[in-house]
C-alpha cells in the first residue's frame, strides 16, 4: 500500500472500531496527518480524559500512554510500539527517591511529567515544562528535589531563586547534546530569525535563546509571530510547523535534535494496532494508578 492508501485504511478502521488517535507533536508528518488530536504530552492526556471514545491509540512514548491511563482508567489505551520509551523517564529509580525522601522528609519531591508511573507514585507533585515555574513558586516547602531533568531543573532554579532546588543527574540525551556552538552557528546562518529553545537544553546553550518555552509554547510563537524561527527542540516540530504554516521560514537548531524513540512508531504500527494485531495495551494496577495520579492532581491544584 502507498502512504495515502494506508492512511485511508487507518481512517476507515478508526470509524469501524470507534477509536481516536492521539499523536505527540514529535511524530512524523504521515502520522500527524491521520491523528485526531496532536500536541505535547500533558495536552494529550487531558484531551483524552474529555473524549467520549473508549479506545485510544497513543502515538508517542510509554509515559504518555501511562498518563492517559492514569487520568482515564475506563479507556483502553494502546501504545503502537511497546519498545517506544523515553530514556529520561527511566533514568531515576523509584527506590532512589524513596530513600531520599526517608532521609529528607521535609523536602518536596517534584517530578517532570516525563517520568514513569512508578516514579510519579513516589513523588509529591508533577510539573510540565510550561507550568514548572508557577508550580514550584506555589509549593509551600522551601527545599525541593527536582527530578529527573537537571536542565529543566536548572532553568527553574535560576528563575525561582527563593527555593532551595536540588538537582540530580537525569536529562534528555537529545536536548542535552545541544551546545553554545550550535546556537552561534544557527544564529550566524539565520541572523533575522528568533531562536526558540526548550528548557531541557543545557544552560550554557539556553542563554542564546530569544524565547524559552515548552513544545506547545514554541509552536504557538512560531505559528503566530510571523517571524523567521530557529527551532531548538526535536526536529519533528519543523514538519508540524510546515504542515500548519507552509509559507513560514523555520530552521533547525541542529540536525542532531532527533529522538529515536519518537521515530519508532510508523503508520503500519498504527494500522496493526487498530487491527488488534500489534501494539501493547497499557495496564496499571489501581494502587499504582492512584499513587501516580496524586502528583498530577497536585500539579493541577498548584497550577490554578
Amino acid at each position: 500500500m502507498t502512504v495515502q492508501q494506508l492512511q485511508e485504511e487507518i481512517r476507515r478502521l478508526k470509524k469501524e472500531t470507534g477509536a481516536v488517535i492521539l499523536a505527540h507533536s514529535y511524530q512524523t508528518p504521515d502520522i500527524l496527518e491521520i491523528a485526531d488530536h496532536t500536541g505535547d504530552s500533558y495536552k494529550l492526556s487531558t484531551v483524552a480524559a474529555e473524549l467520549s471514545e473508549n479506545l485510544v491509540v497513543m502515538c508517542g512514548v510509554r509515559f504518555m500512554a501511562e498518563a492517559i491511563k492514569m487520568l482515564s482508567p475506563e479507556k483502553t489505551v494502546i501504545l503502537p510500539v511497546a519498545e517506544a520509551t523515553c530514556p529520561m523517564a527511566e533514568q531515576i529509580s523509584p527506590q532512589r527517591v524513596r530513600e531520599y525522601k526517608k532521609a529528607h522528609p521535609e523536602t518536596c519531591i517534584v517530578a517532570y511529567i516525563n517520568t514513569t508511573a512508578a516514579l510519579k507514585a513516589e513523588c509529591d507533585v508533577c510539573v510540565t515544562s510550561s507550568s514548572a515555574l508557577q508550580i514550584v513558586r506555589n509549593i509551600e516547602q522551601t527545599d525541593i528535589l527536582f527530578i529527573p531533568d537537571r536542565n529543566l531543573g536548572s532553568y527553574v532554579k535560576e528563575n525561582v531563586p527563593e527555593k532551595n532546588i536540588i538537582l540530580w543527574d537525569g536529562c534528555c540525551p537529545v536536548h542535552d547534546a545541544i551546545t553554545a556552538e550550535d546556537c552561534e552557528r544557527a544564529k550566524a546562518l539565520h541572523p533575522k530569525a528568533k531562536l526558540l529553545m526548550h528548557p531541557e537544553i543545557p544552560a550554557e546553550a539556553l542563554q542564546y535563546a530569544d524565547v524559552v518555552g515548552s513544545t506547545a509554547a514554541i509552536l504557538q510563537y512560531a505559528l503566530n509571530s510571523g517571524e523567521e524561527c530557529i527551532i531548538g527542540t526535536e526536529n519533528a516540530i519543523l514538519d508540524y510547523l510546515k504542515l500548519q504554516r507552509p509559507e513560514g521560514k523555520f530552521y533547525p537548531l541542529s540536525k542532531g535534535l532527533l529522538c529515536p524513540d519518537m521515530k519508532l512508531t510508523t503508520l503500519m504500527d498504527v494500522y496493526r494496532a487498530l487491527k488488534g494485531e500489534g501494539g501493547e495495551k497499557i495496564e496499571l494496577s489501581e494502587e499504582l494508578r492512584l499513587k501516580a495520579k496524586r502528583p498530577i492532581d497536585e500539579m493541577i491544584r498548584l497550577g490554578q
